[in-house]
């Protein structure tokens, strides 16, 4: 996992995104970073007429822009680190079009923009790339800052782990990290006893993921996000 990118729309959220992965390639071999901008294609103007535009001087801005992002990221990690700019009106395709052709491994992206519309756009582009599962994501919190994850949270559901897990992603995930695992399931129904069911897909899970040696925890709680919230904390969880 060795081939990072994360997109920067120059909000400080995805700039912070960008130091996190800066610092996260720090200790990975061969590690390249790219740095990702898309800018929209001006459209027609009322009357159906072509607004003038020149496409390379934008562009050329945009590269402008991002080299002093570049600066600041080489100030971080010794990655090779490269600028892509590219003209889409749909960023969630043009990044997930960039991200099947030149075999990224991970991305790397903040959750929020800088203004009220720009939370609207990043949140909903953050989780439609998530949904669309072409390549792992890690979601970076506005003030977050980057330090060595030493607790790892993995959330599951218990349904059909072996069919369900993305194994080969995950580990190389914990890979980079060496963590202490802590997988977590949360639900309303558990008693003292675990079901079988329970117990069946437990077994799955620790034999997939042995040379982690998890920790599990099933909590019988109703309100799911702050039972996350309370373990993260009890915890010292570094990434979920």
């Amino acid at each position: 996992m060795n081939k990072i990118i994360v997109p920067v729309d120059f909000s400080e959220t995805s700039e912070n995104a960008a130091k996190f992965a800066a610092h996260l390639s720090k200790d990975i071999p061969e590690a390249e970073l790219i740095i990702y901008n898309v800018f929209e294609t001006i459209e027609a103007g009322s009357d159906g007429s072509p607004l003038q535009s020149n496409d390379t001087g934008r562009k050329s801005i945009m590269e402008f822009a991002l080299q002093s992002v570049k600066q600041q990221l080489g100030a971080i990690t010794g990655a090779h680190i490269s600028i892509v700019v590219e003209e889409d009106n749909h960023f969630v395709d043009s990044l997930e079009r960039y991200v099947r052709h030149h075999g990224i491994q991970l991305i790397v992206m903040g959750i929020t923009g800088a203004t009220r519309l720009g939370q609207i756009f990043m949140g909903s582009n953050t989780l439609n790339l998530i949904r669309r599962k072409t390549t792992p994501v890690i979601i970076v919190p506005p003030d977050a800052q980057f330090k060595d994850a030493k607790n790892i949270m993995l959330i599951s559901d218990f349904k059909d782990v072996e069919r369900t897990f993305p194994v080969a992603q995950l580990k190389a995930l914990l890979n980079l990290f060496k963590p202490t695992l802590h997988v977590v399931n949360v639900d309303s129904e558990h008693y003292i006893e675990l079901t079988d069911e329970y117990k069946a897909e437990r077994a799955q899970l620790d034999n997939m993921l042995k040379e982690f040696k998890p920790e599990y925890s099933f909590i019988r709680m109703f309100d799911f996000m702050d039972t996350i919230n309370q373990i993260a904390a009890d915890k010292n969880i570094d990434m979920i």
